[in-house]
């Protein structure tokens, strides 16, 4: 009989402390997140130096109530894996460096995970992964279509080329005076009004799955100001409408494309930006009734950052015989191939 297979996940890339407990790959037997938004709402976004200080505080609360509710001891453990990039490096480095003590201590294999192959692995924990599949990652920090002929093997075909659309959000919720993140306030104004005020969609050259939002943000701020110059009033959510749309219309059309082309089975959706609601349920218009495609999205709960899905993915890498020694470091700049293991 298989023994089963206990992963410890922990994430602490960005302003969430969190610690989750992953059984044989696919079970959440605890998923513990410490949000620091309410520190940072302030500033109107994350402030490095404070997460990190958060960070510290925070981590080793979370992990003794990860252990507690999953009922589970170091000892139990099969494999600890980390977020080691990409993120704020401070705040990398309170993970990474717990989770290397806590490896020394009890004597416990270390894996270091991709943030982002984390993102993609959350949609694991609700279905299991049909190769080969695309997966379409939005996030703050990143606008990507990731192909996977198989487990563990990423190839990125389309990325941002400068603003990524969970930062558009937030720069656009800024000029709205929404609170940060603004993410969830645009996509609520957005459900209130029309898509009625024309910007512009970024399709690049011909055949590019790449992606680019500044010049939308910039419209936008245009928009705004040359009403505000003629004396006129814009409709809050009318722009937040017509804002969305823009950006969902590159988004979904984009990623139709590439799913027709490399004839993928499943396609996943992934990253912060996931819990928009217009946008999973632009996909469910698109792909949901394609009897050949198999669509995937996250609950809630798994889109924003959360360990466990550091602990799906670390699952999959472990498998594959993939350790990291205790020299492992924080990464900001981690390229996602770094996981192509045979």
């Amino acid at each position: 009989m298989k023994q089963d297979q206990w992963i410890m996940g922990i994430e602490t890339s960005c302003d969430e402390t969190a610690v989750a407990i992953i059984k044989n790959g696919r079970e959440i037997a605890a998923n513990i997140v410490a949000s620091q938004i309410e520190s940072h709402k302030r500033f109107g976004g994350v402030v490095p130096e404070i997460a990190s200080r958060h960070h510290v505080e925070q981590i080793t609360i979370v992990l003794e109530e990860a252990l507690k509710q999953a009922g589970i001891t170091y000892s139990g453990l099969s494999a600890i894996a980390v977020t080691e990039g990409p993120g704020l490096v401070g705040a990398l480095l309170i993970g990474v460096n717990a989770a290397k003590a806590i490896a020394f201590a009890h004597g416990i294999p270390l894996v270091g995970v991709h943030h982002i192959a984390g993102h993609i692995y959350a949609n694991r924990l609700v279905e299991e992964m049909q190769f080969p599949l695309l997966s379409l990652v939005v996030s703050g920090g990143h606008t990507e279509l990731v192909y996977m002929k198989e487990h563990g093997h990423f190839e990125v075909i389309g990325e941002t080329r400068d603003d990524a659309a969970g930062e558009a959000y937030d720069k656009v919720a800024r000029i709205l005076d929404l609170p940060y993140p603004g993410g969830p306030h645009i996509d609520r104004l957005a459900h209130e009004g029309k898509p009625s005020i024309k910007l512009p969609r970024a399709w690049l050259e011909e055949g590019s799955y790449d992606f680019s939002f500044s010049g939308l943000k910039s419209a936008v701020i245009n928009t705004v100001h040359n009403a505000e110059q003629r004396g006129k009033k814009i409709v809050p959510e009318d722009l937040a409408a017509s804002f969305q749309q823009s950006v969902i219309d590159v988004l979904v059309t984009k990623t139709e494309r590439a799913v027709e082309e490399y004839k993928v089975k499943q396609l996943l959706l992934a990253g912060g930006v996931a819990a928009n609601k217009g946008l999973r349920s632009a996909l469910e218009d698109k792909f949901a009734q394609n009897p050949e495609i198999k669509l995937t999205i996250p609950p809630l709960s798994l889109c924003t950052d959360n360990a466990a899905m550091i602990g799906a993915a670390g699952s999959i890498l472990f498998e594959k015989g993939h350790q990291s020694g205790l020299d492992l470091n924080g990464n900001p700049g981690l390229d996602i191939t770094i996981h192509n293991y045979k």
